[in-house]
C-alpha cells in the first residue's frame, strides 16, 4: 500500500476515530474545568482510576453500564477533592492536579493489587463490541470506518454536542462560562462561585474517566498498568489548540487519533529503515506544531489559574 492511499482505507478512519474516543472523553473533561477557571492536570490519574474502576466493578459483576456509571462516580469524587483544594482553599492548581493524579494513579495499583493479590495475568471481561446498525453499517466506505463503532464512541460524539450546547445555550452554561472569565461578576448576581468550580471539575473528571474506562471496556477488555500511556497530558494540549470548544476539540481528537493510526500503518510500510522510535513519536510532534500554531489566537478564560475567594473585588 503506497503512503497516500492510506488515507483511502476504511480501517484507517475506523481505527483513527477509536484512537481519538479516549481523547474526546478527557480533552471534553478539561475543557469543563477550564471554562470554570480551573486547570485540572489529575487527568492523567482520573484516566487510571476510571480505567480500573470501571473494569473492576464488570468483573465483579455489575454489567457493562454499571462499570460506567462507576468510573464516573470514581471520577467526580476525585474531582471533588481536586476542586476543594483549588477553589475555596486556593491552593495552587498545578501542584494540587499533579498530587491528584500521583494519588489517583496510585491507589488505583493498589486497589488493583490488593483485590486481586495472586493473579499474575489480569482478567478479561467482556467489553463493549462495536455495533452494527442496519444499512448504515453496510454503506460502502462510509459504514465501516463510522458506523461499526462501539457504543462508547457514539457516547464521545454525542457529549460533544451536549457540552457544546449546555455551554453556548443555557444559563448553566452562561454561569460556567462567566465564573471562568469573571467570577466577581458572578458572585454580584448571588451566585456561588465555590459552587459552580467545584461543581464543573466534579462533572469534568467523571467524564474524564469515561476515558478510561474506554480502554479497559471498549479498546481492551483487561486492565494492566501504564495503559493510560500520557493520555491524560495530550488531552491538556488539545484542550488549548480546541480554544476551548468543544467542536474543535472532537477535531483535534480526530487529527491525533490519525496521526496515530497512521505512523502504526506507515511504520509497517517502511519496514527496518527507519528506527520505530521516529513513528512512535510523531504524532507528539505534530500535536505540538498544532498546538503552537493555535495556541497563537487562542482564547483562554481569563480567571483560568487565578483563585477567588468570598468577598475579593
Amino acid at each position: 500500500m503506497e503512503f497516500l492511499e492510506i488515507f483511502l482505507s476504511a480501517n484507517f478512519w475506523a481505527a483513527s476515530l477509536r484512537i481519538a474516543t479516549p481523547l474526546i472523553f478527557g480533552t471534553l473533561g478539561a475543557l469543563i474545568c477550564e471554562r470554570a477557571g480551573v486547570l485540572n492536570l489529575g487527568i492523567e490519574g482520573i484516566f487510571t482510576a476510571g480505567a480500573m474502576s470501571g473494569w473492576l466493578a464488570v468483573w465483579l459483576g455489575a454489567g457493562l453500564i454499571g462499570g460506567l456509571l462507576v468510573a464516573m462516580v470514581v471520577g467526580a469524587l476525585i474531582g471533588l477533592i481536586h476542586g476543594i483544594l483549588t477553589v475555596p482553599l486556593g491552593l495552587s492548581q498545578h501542584v494540587s492536579g499533579i498530587g491528584v493524579t500521583l494519588l489517583a494513579t496510585s491507589v488505583a495499583y493498589f486497589t488493583y493489587r490488593t483485590t486481586l493479590p495472586d493473579v499474575t495475568s489480569p482478567p478479561r471481561i467482556e467489553p463493549f463490541r462495536p455495533l452494527d446498525i442496519p444499512i448504515l453499517s453496510d454503506l460502502p466506505f462510509i459504514g465501516p470506518a463510522l458506523f461499526q463503532q462501539t457504543f462508547m464512541t457514539y457516547l464521545a460524539i454525542a457529549l460533544v454536542f451536549i457540552v457544546g450546547w449546555v455551554l453556548a445555550r443555557t444559563p448553566l452554561g452562561l454561569a460556567i462560562r462567566a465564573v471562568g472569565d469573571n467570577p466577581a461578576s458572578v458572585d454580584s448576581q448571588g451566585m456561588s462561585v465555590y459552587g459552580l468550580r467545584i461543581g464543573a471539575v466534579m462533572v469534568g473528571s467523571s467524564i474524564m474517566a469515561l476515558g478510561g474506562a474506554f480502554l479497559t471496556m471498549a479498546a481492551f477488555d483487561a486492565f494492566f498498568f501504564g495503559m493510560v500511556n500520557g493520555r491524560g497530558w495530550i488531552c491538556i494540549a488539545l484542550t488549548v489548540f480546541a480554544s476551548w470548544r468543544p467542536r474543535k476539540a472532537l477535531l483535534g481528537a480526530l487529527l491525533f487519533g490519525a496521526f496515530e493510526a497512521y505512523q502504526v500503518r506507515l511504520q509497517t510500510e517502511v519496514g527496518s529503515f527507519v528506527p520505530g522510535e521516529v513513528f512512535l513519536m510523531a504524532p507528539y510532534v505534530l500535536s505540538i506544531i498544532a498546538l503552537i500554531v493555535a495556541a497563537r489566537s487562542a482564547d483562554y478564560p481569563r480567571a483560568l489559574l487565578v483563585p477567588w475567594f468570598k468577598g475579593q473585588r
